[in-house]
């Protein structure tokens, strides 16, 4: 199942179109910001699809029954570009536990690269909703060996992926290799078109440089 929230008008769409603007990207504090309020929007749509359950509370004057989310889910994050996009998710689930991942495109001569993931941080995934966030969804590869390194930690009841711009390509990559589980796709653009080198276009450029500066490529 896809999402694609940028086919609505709505905010989403002037967030996504300042996080794309050479003219404002200069502004780390902004980018880093608008990264924050996507995730923020995406988690809120995202909570529609979670079950909820009637809780009693109390209040001055009286109690009353109010749906709460039934089991609180786990969101992992792709390091480094997904450290602001996670905060947003985390403003809205703000009682879920978290989880990291380190995976990198490794640059070869050839112009070839590999995907290399290098640290798991993560608590147990048995039965419960995994929320994983990456701004940027690519050819999908590091997803996808991502999500297969965080269910060596247990059999999620589901998958759901946020990401803010993703590819055509990206997207049906991730359909196919993750087809033994149940994945759902929220993103806030999806673009058609990847360079030789699987950047997307039009795409923002490197995420992960603009919330945080360059670094040297390996």
């Amino acid at each position: 199942m896809i999402y694609h929230l940028g086919k609505q008008q709505s905010i989403v769409n002037q967030f996504v179109s300042e996080i794309r603007d050479v003219n404002i990207q200069s502004d780390r504090m902004r980018f880093r910001r608008n990264m924050e309020r996507l995730g923020e929007i995406i988690a809120y749509e995202m909570s529609k699809k979670i079950e909820f359950e009637n809780r009693e509370v109390t209040t001055p004057l009286g109690t009353v029954e109010v749906p709460e989310i039934k089991s609180q889910p786990i969101i992992a994050t792709i390091l480094r570009a997904g450290l602001p996009f996670h905060q947003g998710f985390l403003n809205y689930f703000d009682k879920a536990d978290s989880a990291f991942i380190s995976a990198y495109r490794k640059h070869h001569k050839d112009g070839r690269f590999s995907i290399k993931v290098e640290y798991v941080s993560c608590p147990d995934l048995t039965g419960k909703t995994l929320i994983i966030v990456d701004p940027m969804l690519a050819t999908g590869s590091s997803l996808v060996l991502s999500a297969k390194a965080l269910i060596e930690y247990g059999k999620p009841e589901r998958i759901m992926i946020g990401t803010i711009i993703a590819s055509t390509q990206g997207i049906e990559y991730v359909r196919k290799n993750l087809h033994g589980s149940k994945v759902e796709i929220w993103a806030a653009a999806i673009d058609e078109e990847l360079t030789a080198q699987a950047y997307i276009v039009p795409g923002l450029g490197d995420a992960g440089d603009l919330a945080y500066g360059s670094k040297d490529a390996d």
